[in-house]
């Protein structure tokens, strides 16, 4: 498995707070997804500085405290999963894998309470536009 990202995330109800903190901290956004899961709407905003740092802030509905989290690019999801697993972390959501037609993700909590969102981008043509928050 190789890993080819690794920046900070976080999970909160109040996004447009913390992305004006980090452009005010000289970030830039730059790509903005939203998908509609079962659970309501998730906006994930991706954010990176000019020393090429990355963060991302992602909106959820429900909950009333942030969750932060590590992000964790892969290439090969299954192997990562496993591995996560056998290393005792839990997907968050049970078994199920997000799947958001570009991307597939789980959230992946150790048994201290520790957060990874494991990811995995899916390749395709570039025909995804960056869009402004």
């Amino acid at each position: 498995m190789k890993i080819s990202s690794f920046n900070p995330h976080i999970i909160t109800n109040r996004s447009q707070e913390y992305i004006s903190l980090f452009k005010e901290l000289g970030f830039e956004c730059r790509h903005k997804k939203t998908t509609e899961v079962e659970e309501g709407i998730i906006t994930s905003v991706r954010m990176k500085d000019s020393g090429g740092f990355h963060v991302d802030v992602t909106e959820i509905e429900e909950g009333t405290s942030d969750r932060n989290a590590i992000r964790m690019n892969v290439d090969n999801f299954d192997e990562a999963y496993g591995f996560l697993k056998s290393k005792g972390f839990k997907n968050a959501y049970g078994e199920r894998i997000l799947d958001t037609g570009s991307s597939i993700a789980a959230l992946m909590v150790s048994p201290s309470g520790f957060a990874i969102v494991l990811d995995h981008h899916i390749k395709r043509k570039k025909t995804e536009q960056f869009m402004e928050v």
